[in-house]
């Protein structure tokens, strides 16, 4: 028998998939950040982590901006 297949099942799965691949790009852009931060922050010699801390935040900033640019309401 096959199950019935109704909107609802599809939009949660679209939905999932969604925040699944927003979540991706967090981990990975935040891995990538932090990684990049620790190169830069060897290659300028400096004690105190700079880029590390910087690189992360701006990461976190773009991807608030962008989950805010998808959601808002368009006329």
């Amino acid at each position: 028998m096959t199950e019935p297949t109704n909107k609802k099942t599809k939009t949660d799965n679209s939905l999932l998939f969604k925040y699944a691949g927003l979540a991706t790009q967090l981990l990975i852009g935040l891995g990538l950040a932090v990684f990049i931060g620790l190169k830069i922050d060897d290659w300028i010699n400096i004690k105190t982590p700079v880029a590390v801390w910087l690189l992360p935040l701006l990461v976190i900033g773009a991807l608030i901006f962008k989950v805010i640019k998808d959601t808002t309401i368009k006329k």
